[in-house]
C-alpha cells in the first residue's frame, strides 16, 4: 500500500496505476482470479510482471512507452518512378496524384515494371516534400474607403433620403435583371430593365432617378453589392452625396426598397407577358406603369396621394 501512495504522489499515469493495481491483485490471488477479473491476456500480464519486478517494482516502470515497432515497413518504390513524379511536379506545378497516375502507368509500361497506385503517388508527393510551388491564394480585394454602415431602418421625415437594389426575376428558368431606385419620403421611385449588375450601370440608373426625382438627393442607402461600388460610389462622391450601407444578411434595413421589389413585381414584372418574348415593348409598358405609379398611383403612406402630388402639395412645408 505504501507504494501505491508513493506513486500517487509522483503523479504517474493512470494507466499505469491500473497496471500496478493488477499486479497486486496477481501477487495477492495468483494467475486465474487475475485474468478473470480483469479480462487480460496471460502474456500481458507476464509483460507487465517482468517490467515491474525488472525496475525494483518502481510503479514508474508501468507508464506505457511508444508502441511504434522497433522494425516497421519501408515504402519500396522504384527510384525512376520517384524521378517521374519530381520532374512532372518541378515542370508542371502542384499537380496532384491522380494527375500523374496516367503518365505513372505509361511510364511504368514503358520500363516494363509495375506502376503504382494514386495513393502511393501522394504519400512519395508528401514523404519526399515534393511541392516547389507555394499555392498562390486570390487575395479578396480590399475597398478604397471605408463603408458607412448602418444598423437600423431610416426615420426620414425630408426628401432626398434614397434606398436602391437590384432584383434578379427568374421567368421560365431565364433570368431578368431589374435595378430599383425609391426616395423614401416622397415614395418617388424608378425601375429600369438591366442587362448587367455593374457599377457602371447602377451609375446610369441613378442618374436617370436624378432627373425623373424633383427633389434633390442627399443621402443613397444600398446592400453591400459590387455594383454599388466602384463607378457608382465614386459618382456619389463626386455629387457629395452620402453613401449608406446596410449590415450583411439583413435586408430589413433597407424594408423601403425592398418592399417597393415586391411591388414592381407583384404589380407590372409578374403581369406582362413582353418579358417572354419582347422586352423593348415590356419597356415601353414599364415606363407607362412608372408614370402611373409616381403620377397617380394612390400611396397609403402618403395618405392616399401620388408621389408627385404629394410632393408639389407638401414640398413647401418640407423644405
Amino acid at each position: 500500500m505504501k507504494m501505491l501512495q508513493d506513486s500517487l504522489s509522483k503523479e504517474v499515469s493512470d494507466i499505469a496505476q491500473f497496471r500496478y493495481h493488477v499486479l497486486t491483485h496477481y501477487y495477492k490471488y495468483g494467475l486465474k482470479p487475475t485474468l478473470e477479473a480483469f479480462k487480460l491476456k496471460k502474456t500481458t500480464l507476464h509483460t507487465w510482471k517482468r517490467t515491474f519486478e525488472k525496475h525494483g517494482r518502481r510503479v514508474s516502470s508501468l507508464v506505457p512507452h511508444g508502441t511504434r515497432p522497433e522494425h516497421v515497413r519501408k515504402m519500396e518504390t522504384d527510384w525512376r518512378l520517384i524521378a517521374l513524379i519530381k520532374e512532372l511536379r518541378k515542370e508542371h506545378g502542384n499537380i496532384g496524384k491522380n494527375i500523374i497516375k496516367p503518365f505513372m502507368d505509361a511510364y511504368a509500361k514503358e520500363l516494363g515494371i509495375a506502376s503504382i497506385s494514386a495513393t502511393t503517388i501522394g504519400k512519395i508527393i508528401k514523404r519526399r516534400k515534393f511541392t516547389f510551388e507555394h499555392r498562390v491564394y486570390p487575395q479578396k480585394q480590399q475597398n478604397k474607403f471605408k463603408k458607412l454602415r448602418v444598423r437600423k431602418s431610416p426615420k426620414v421625415n425630408t426628401p432626398g433620403f434614397v434606398e436602391m437594389d437590384s432584383v434578379v426575376v427568374y421567368i421560365n428558368y431565364e433570368k431578368h435583371l431589374f435595378m430599383n431606385v425609391i426616395d423614401v419620403f416622397t415614395k418617388v421611385a424608378l425601375a429600369v430593365y438591366v442587362p448587367n449588375l455593374s457599377s457602371a450601370m447602377a451609375k446610369n440608373v441613378f442618374q436617370q432617378f436624378q432627373e425623373v426625382n424633383p427633389t434633390k438627393i442627399h443621402t443613397v442607402h444600398t446592400d453591400n453589392g459590387s455594383e454599388f461600388l466602384k463607378n457608382f460610389h465614386a459618382y456619389l462622391e463626386e455629387q457629395h452625396i452620402k453613401h449608406q450601407f446596410i449590415y450583411p444578411r439583413m435586408p430589413k434595413i433597407n424594408s423601403y426598397i425592398e418592399r417597393f421589389n415586391r411591388t414592381i413585381q407583384e404589380e407590372f414584372i409578374l403581369r406582362n407577358d413582353e418579358i417572354y418574348y419582347d422586352i423593348p415593348a415590356m419597356n415601353r409598358k414599364l415606363t407607362k406603369y412608372l408614370f402611373w405609379y409616381n403620377y397617380q398611383r394612390p400611396h397609403r403612406s402618403l395618405h392616399y396621394m401620388s408621389p408627385i402630388t404629394f410632393i408639389e402639395t407638401n414640398l413647401p412645408k418640407c423644405g
